[in-house]
């Protein structure tokens, strides 16, 4: 089984599509920021989380709860704002934005990490919409390994910003 968390409008055939209003297509309503969530454990193969974790209150209560649902060897896609992207801050109702390093928290990069998992892949996305000419340029080069990301991040990512972050975790139990 597949959920796509905090569907809003983009729909996915085959998902559970859940979101916190009962929109056309919604499969499940809840409020990703009340526990627990009324889903079974060990549910999920796959969760798509496009451009909603950067609204929840607790990220470390939402990603141990994605756990519990997940089988294990569950991939969890995380789309979200880079904290570079000034339009990301245009979003009162974001409560955060996404370093390529963000998830390192909840990995064994971590030692005090509530919940853990295997990173499976992460990179940057330069454009969503326009100017999308920078995609094919950009992303292979800023992509190519992580010191290249720590680079980007650390001395370059205000001169040229990145639109997303885009990280593929494994649910280890």
């Amino acid at each position: 089984m597949k959920l796509n968390l905090g569907a809003g409008q983009e729909i996915l055939a085959g998902w559970v599509n859940q979101d916190g209003l009962k929109l056309p297509g919604i499969d499940a309503v809840f409020d990703l920021n009340k526990f627990p969530y009324p889903l079974d454990d060990n549910t999920f193969d796959e969760v798509y989380a496009s451009h909603v974790l950067e609204h929840v209150v607790d990220l470390p209560k939402v990603l141990a709860e994605l756990k519990r649902i997940c089988k294990p060897g569950a991939i969890i896609k995380v789309r979200g704002p880079h904290f570079s992207c000034g339009v990301s801050w245009r979003d009162p109702d974001h409560k955060r934005l996404f370093s390529i390093f963000t998830f390192d928290y909840f990995s064994d990069y971590s030692f005090y990490a509530p919940v853990k998992f295997k990173i499976k892949s992460r990179k940057f996305n330069f454009t969503r919409t326009q100017f999308t000419f920078l995609n094919p340029i950009l992303n292979p080069i800023l992509n190519s390994q992580k010191s290249m990301q720590a680079i980007y991040e650390r001395f370059f990512c205000w001169l040229l910003p990145a639109a997303e972050v885009i990280v593929e975790l494994e649910v280890l139990k």
